[in-house]
C-alpha cells in the first residue's frame, strides 16, 4: 500500500503509472459536482504538468550512456534501485604510472561478457564465467560537445599487465594474449580489464561499466524494443537470429541475437559483428532519448529497473545517486555528434584468426582521445580571449602500415630528471613497441625527439605518433646503421603536460553516427 507521509504529505508513487495511488483514490471516491469536477481537471493539469517537470529532469541523462539508461528514473524508488547495483573496488596499483588525467573529460570503459552462468546451454561453454567479448571506451569530451565510442575488438593481441583483483588477488601479467582474456581469465575482473585498456592506448580511464547478456535481453524490452536494419536476409545458426531483409523492431532474446551475430554477415568474424553492435547502441540512445520513453513513467520504471539490476560498476559510481549525476553530465552531449569507431587493426601475421593494432593510425586514434579531439570535428566555442590551440602535423595518410611489434626502440633519458626511461620504455610496450629497451642517459635536451636511420622514417612516424609527439620530433640520422633501432631522447618537455594530439583522424577509419538511421548489416 502507498500511503500518505504524515510528516510531509507527500504521496507514495505507483511505479506502473507514475500517479500517486492515495491521491488517486481519494479523486474517485469524491462526490460528483461541476465544480469540484473543474478543481480536479486543473489539480491534474497541474500534477501532470510537474510530473513531465520531474521525470524529464532525473531522466535527463538516460540517453547519452545506454549502458547507465535509466538511472535518472530512480527518483521515487532510489533504495530499491540502489539495491540492485553491483559495484567493484578496482584495483590499478602505483597512480604515477597510470596516463594523465582526462581533467573535466570522461573516459567510461563499458565491458560486454560473453558470461553464461546460470543461463544453461542454449549460448554455449555453459557455466563459463566470462571474458571481455565486447569492450567500448566512450570518451566524452571535457566541453560535453561531442562523444567518442571506441571499440575494442576481442581477438586483438596485447601485452595485458600483472594486476590485482578487489578480493586481493595478484594475477602475473601476459607478455602477448588476446585481449578478452583480460577479464574471467586466471580471475581476473573488471579491474584487469581497466588496467590493459589504459596500457595499451595511453587513456586515463575514470569508471567501468559491465554487462552481461541478459543486460541486451532486459534493457531492450525496458524501451519497448529497438529498431535495426538488415541489408539482406540473414540466417545465423549461431546467434539463432533469422531476420528478412528491411527493417525490424528487436528486443529479447531477438536483440541478443542481433548483437551477437558475426557467421552470417559481412567476413564472418568479429570485425562484422562490431558495427552492428555500434549500429544497435545508437538506436537504442535514440530510443531512450525519445519522448516516448522520456514521458512514459511505466517504461522509465522498467528501464531503471533492468539497467540497475544488469549493471557491474566501479565503486566510485555505485550508487543510483552518483550514476544519476554522471547520466545527466552525459546527456548534455547531442546525439548527433556521437561517433562510434574502431582501434585500427591488421590481420596477426602469425595467426590470421587474430589482430594487431595498425599503427601509427591506432596510436593516432588513442592520442586524439587523449587529447579531447573530437572525430565529428565538433567543439564548443573557445571562451572570449582564449588564444587558438596549435595545430600540430598529423602523419600522412599515405604513411605505409606499421606493425609495432616489430620496431627496435632505443629510449635515452635527457630530461634531466632520473628515472624517466624505464615508465617510457612500458609505455611503449603497451602499446605494441615490444622491442623497446633503456639505454644510456643522453645529455639535457629541452624538447623529445625521434631519430631514424635511413628507410625507417614510416617506423619513427608510428612512434611520434602513439606518443603524441609533433611531426617536427621525427630527424634521420644519416650516421646511424640502416638495420638499427629508433631512438628516443626524452627531453624536459616529457615531464610536461603532453604535446597537442592530432587534429585529424586516419584515413579510412571506420565509423557510425549516433543519429545515422541509415545503416544496415550486410
Amino acid at each position: 500500500m502507498y500511503e500518505e507521509q504524515p510528516e510531509t504529505g507527500q504521496y507514495r508513487m505507483d511505479p506502473a503509472t507514475g500517479v500517486p495511488r492515495q491521491r488517486r483514490r481519494r479523486a474517485e471516491a469524491a462526490p460528483a459536482g461541476e465544480g469540484r469536477r473543474d478543481s480536479r481537471r486543473r489539480a491534474a493539469a497541474t500534477a501532470k504538468r510537474n510530473r513531465r517537470r520531474r521525470i524529464l529532469k532525473w531522466t535527463a541523462g538516460t540517453g547519452a550512456l545506454v549502458m547507465v539508461a535509466g538511472c535518472g528514473g530512480a527518483y521515487y524508488l532510489y533504495q530499491h534501485f540502489n539495491d540492485n547495483l553491483t559495484s567493484v573496488k578496482v584495483q590499478l596499483g602505483d597512480e604515477a604510472e597510470r596516463p594523465q588525467a582526462a581533467g573535466d573529460a570522461l573516459n567510461i570503459l563499458v565491458i560486454g561478457t560473453d558470461s553464461r552462468e546460470g543461463l544453461g546451454r542454449e549460448y554455449g561453454d555453459e557455466g563459463s564465467t566470462g571474458h571481455a567479448d565486447t569492450t567500448l571506451l566512450f570518451h566524452i569530451a571535457k566541453d560535453r560537445s561531442n562523444a567518442t565510442v571506441v571499440s575494442i575488438p576481442r581477438d586483438l593481441m596485447v601485452p595485458i599487465p600483472e594486476c590485482q583483483t578487489d578480493k586481493g588477488k595478484k594475477i602475473p601479467g601476459l607478455a602477448r594474449e588476446m585481449f578478452n582474456r583480460s577479464l574471467g581469465q586466471d580471475g581476473r575482473d573488471a579491474g584487469c580489464t581497466w588496467k590493459t585498456v589504459e596500457k595499451m592506448t595511453g587513456i586515463r580511464v575514470d569508471h567501468f561499466v559491465q554487462v552481461n547478456f541478459e543486460a541486451v535481453k532486459t534493457l531492450s524490452t525496458a524501451v519497448g524494443g529497438v529498431e535495426v536494419c538488415a541489408g539482406k536476409d540473414i540466417d545465423d545458426k549461431d546467434s539463432h537470429l533469422k531476420m528478412s531483409k528491411g527493417r525490424h523492431t528487436v528486443q529479447g532474446e531477438e536483440a541478443l541475437a542481433f548483437v551477437r551475430t558475426r557467421h552470417a554477415v559481412g567476413f564472418g568474424g568479429d570485425l562484422t559483428r562490431i558495427p552492428l553492435q555500434q549500429q544497435f547502441i545508437s538506436s537504442m540512445i535514440r530510443k531512450i532519448k525519445s519522448d516516448d520513453t522520456l514521458t512514459s513513467p511505466a517504461k522509465l520504471y522498467k528501464l531503471a529497473d533492468a539497467a540497475t539490476k544488469a549493471l557491474t560498476v566501479d565503486s566510485g559510481i555505485g550508487s543510483v545517486d552518483k550514476l544519476k549525476d554522471l547520466a545527466q553530465d552525459i546527456s548534455k552531449v547531442d546525439t548527433k555528434n556521437i561517433t562510434f569507431t574502431t582501434v585500427p587493426v591488421l590481420d596477426d601475421p602469425k595467426d590470421n584468426d587474430r589482430l594487431i593494432l595498425k599503427q601509427p593510425d591506432a596510436g593516432q586514434v588513442f592520442s586524439m582521445i587523449a587529447g579531447d579531439r573530437s572525430l565529428t570535428g565538433t567543439t564548443a566555442p573557445p571562451a572570449a580571449g582564449t588564444p587558438a590551440p596549435a595545430t600540430p602535423s598529423a602523419a600522412a595518410p599515405s604513411t605505409p602500415a606499421v606493425d609495432a611489434k616489430d620496431v627496435r626502440v632505443t629510449v635515452r633519458n635527457g630530461s634531466g630528471t632520473r628515472g624517466q626511461s624505464g615508465p617510457t620504455v612500458e609505455k611503449l610496450k603497451a602499446k605494441g613497441f615490444a622491442r623497446a629497451a633503456v639505454a644510456s642517459d643522453a645529455a639535457v635536451t629541452a624538447t623529445t625527439t625521434v631519430s631514424y636511420p635511413a628507410g625507417q622514417e614510416a617506423e619513427a612516424t608510428a612512434l611520434a605518433t602513439a606518443l603524441g609527439l609533433p611531426a617536427d620530433a621525427v630527424r634521420p640520422d644519416p650516421k646511424a646503421d640502416p638495420k638499427g633501432a629508433l631512438v628516443l631522447v626524452l627531453g624536459k618537455d616529457a615531464l610536461a603536460t603532453p604535446t597537442q594530439a592530432p587534429t585529424e583522424a586516419p584515413k579510412d577509419l571506420q565509423r557510425v553516427q549516433a543519429d545515422d538511421t541509415d545503416i544496415c548489416a550486410k
